[in-house]
């Protein structure tokens, strides 16, 4: 019989990108995935012709129930960061459809947004740290982060959950941080904080520097977060259940290098230069406020820091990420920004 895998968030960039990966890799498992409108289901229907549409939201807590508990593994990424509904919805499924014979699989996306707490508590904003994070000798101090850090409420949910659940709900905690590159999902391709930056450096003319410009944020090309994914979900449906592959006290930190957040915004304003975007840009300081009004909190995360190191998936699954730098994508992502700027116009 073929594996069950149920996925939430495939018109995004995240889960777009794993279910092309997944799929390319085993086209032979059974795919469901939530899609919240008929418009969008009939996109990717008309892109994986045998994959099962479960029309639904992330409110449709008896709907992630039942396909949690009908799924061999789960892979959450629409909005799972943030949303405590669906959380818990998917360990009630998880619990009801599985049992310690035949464990249910969860593979949960948060985000390391939830390292950004202490400039935030501090009102830092630009300021350059030495702090950084490690998911396999320092995952303690992850899985211990205060309530108040950014996701850390879901998070605690989903660990709290397997913790109590550990002989049938087997978890592994995702957390991806800026994520680039052209995603090959059936609807969306576009990330998110590199993309607005690009778009506000052609819509704004000028550089923004959040405060004094050094903080720095770990990245990843989105087709090495997926290698990520379809890794886990070929260890789940092998029944690998080594040593700190999952559980409750598990996260993986996704990352390839870091980038600091003012140089990013100056190479990104030369290439835009170079291609024939924009002339010589001059560079602006912006404090928060500015920032928000400038370009919301998007704006505001390219001034906080961001920093940990991906050990866990490399030692206990091989993994290697490949792809290009963040440097070296900026030119794809102006021109795809420039392209959608002057379609709305």
């Amino acid at each position: 019989m073929a594996p069950k895998i149920f996925i939430t968030g495939v018109t995004g960039y995240i889960a777009g990108d794993a279910f092309y990966a997944l799929n390319k890799a085993h086209p032979d498992y059974e795919y469901a995935v939530l899609v919240r409108s008929q418009d969008k289901a009939d996109i990717v229907s008309k892109a994986y012709p045998s994959v099962r549409i479960v029309l639904g939201g992330l409110d449709d807590s008896d709907t992630l129930k039942e396909e949690a508990a009908k799924a061999d593994v789960v892979l959450h990424a629409a909005d799972a960061s943030d949303h405590e509904g669906a959380a818990k919805a998917i360990i009630e499924g998880l619990k009801s459809g599985h049992s310690k014979e035949r464990p249910g699989y969860w593979l949960h996306t948060g985000g390391t947004g939830i390292l950004t707490y202490q400039d935030s508590d501090a009102g830092n904003l630009g300021e350059w740290s030495e702090k950084q994070y490690n998911d396999w000798d320092g995952v303690a101090e992850l899985t211990g982060l205060p309530d108040h850090a950014f996701h850390r409420n879901v998070d605690k949910i989903v660990l709290d959950g397997t913790t109590k659940n550990s002989d049938v709900i087997k978890t592994a905690l995702v957390c991806p941080p800026t994520i680039y590159g052209n995603g090959r999902g059936p609807v969306s391709g576009r990330g998110r904080q590199t993309y607005e930056l690009a778009k506000f450096i052609l819509d704004k003319q000028y550089v923004p520097i959040i405060g004094k410009g050094k903080a720095r944020w770990n990245n990843i090309h989105v087709a090495d977060l997926s290698d990520a994914y379809v890794l886990l979900t070929e260890a789940a449906v092998n029944g690998n259940q080594g040593e700190g592959i999952w559980g409750g006290d598990v996260y993986y930190l996704t990352e390839n290098g870091e980038h600091v957040w003012g140089d990013l915004a100056r190479h990104i304003a030369q290439r835009a230069k170079a291609l024939g975007y924009t002339g010589e840009l001059k560079e602006d300081s912006l404090s928060k406020d500015a920032a928000l009004e400038a370009a919301g909190f998007e704006a505001v995360s390219w001034g906080w820091n961001s920093r940990g190191k991906a050990e866990r998936a490399g030692k206990l699954l091989g993994w290697k990420p490949s792809r290009c730098s963040i440097e070296d994508e900026a030119d794809e992502i102006l021109k795809q920004e420039k392209a959608l700027l002057q379609s709305s116009k």
